[in-house]
């Protein structure tokens, strides 16, 4: 996907098939065994807030379901993704939009059924799946969402909503603790997107403290990033897919997994490459690792589970 047009280009054409009011029910949104109640990052779509909702996807990503609330199969696709937004906290909004109730939003996305789940990035809408689905598979195709408004400047974080649909005001931040100028300086250079002088100032802040961690860090984040600056993840895909031993082919693909949040998924790619390697190429595999995990943090728990794998194979 790229550069979406900056106006909504929805239809008011169509109709919903409302079917599914002739399937099992459930309590409404809030009620025991129903669907979790709007709110954090769930939004009530009404007619009212649609326009401003469509308007907020310039600045991050919004994921729309059109649903009936009290439809078992919509309740229970409802609370997945209600589950999913609290779990991204911010990195996009859900909007859900009662089919039923608003048949007019409904038909400007030309669904013909619920549930139905679209994206909207920069006023376009984005036709995702319809039905239920399981949550390993929404959650893939949330990442799929987020990577398509990364590339296209949408990395925005949405707001936290109170139950009304209001903005929750968000609790005062403590101050945050004045860092080394080493690491200011890295840090400011990373908000100007200048990936070089921050990999300077940490490296230069490693030779002054071999041991200071959150340089280590900082650089393998930075890394990560410059690294993944122009990737085209369709293109990385498809060429470590064409070239399932091909080292390079699986580092990039790996560098794509761990910036979308697929941390498993990198490990286990170069840790399955990594016994058919020759001496060079598990060096590269192995270096990779170590940079991976400096990014997650030595004490997580994935880490400790891959470092034991890594060691294994390596030793």
């Amino acid at each position: 996907m790229s550069n979406p047009t900056p106006q909504p280009s929805f239809s008011a054409r169509g109709a919903v098939d409302l079917s599914a009011l002739n399937r099992p029910q459930s309590p409404p949104p809030g009620e025991p065994g129903g669907a979790p109640a709007a709110g954090g990052y769930v939004l009530e779509v009404t007619e009212d807030n649609f326009p401003q909702l469509v308007q907020d996807s310039a600045t991050y990503p919004v994921v729309v379901l059109l649903w009936i609330p009290t439809d078992q199969a919509n309740a229970e696709l409802g609370t997945t993704l209600g589950r999913l937004a609290d779990e991204y906290a911010g990195r996009f909004l859900l909007g859900r939009v009662d089919a039923q109730q608003h048949p007019q939003i409904a038909a400007a996305f030309r669904v013909e059924g619920v549930p139905t789940v679209v994206a909207v990035l920069q006023g376009q809408p984005l036709p995702l799946f319809a039905g239920a689905a399981p949550e390993e598979q929404v959650r893939a195709v949330l990442d799929q969402v987020l990577a398509a408004a990364e590339q296209n400047g949408v990395t925005g974080r949405a707001p936290a909503q109170r139950a009304d649909g209001a903005a929750a005001e968000a609790p005062e931040a403590p101050a945050e603790p004045e860092l080394p100028p080493l690491h200011q300086e890295a840090y400011d250079a990373i908000e100007q997107g200048d990936y070089d002088a921050a990999i300077a100032a940490y490296t230069k802040a490693l030779k002054q403290d071999p041991k200071d961690a959150m340089a280590s860090a900082g650089l393998a984040q930075v890394r990560l990033l410059e690294r993944t600056r122009d990737t085209d993840l369709q293109a990385v895909r498809a060429a470590a897919a064409a070239a399932p031993t091909d080292v390079e082919a699986q580092l990039a693909v790996a560098d794509a997994d761990m910036l979308g949040g697929k941390v498993p998924d990198a490990f286990d790619r170069l840790l399955e490459l990594l016994p058919n390697l020759d001496a060079e190429g598990k060096e590269q595999v192995r270096v990779r690792l170590v940079e991976y995990f400096e990014v997650v943090g030595v004490t997580d728990p994935r880490v400790i589970k891959a470092r034991q794998r890594l060691a294994l194979y390596l030793y």
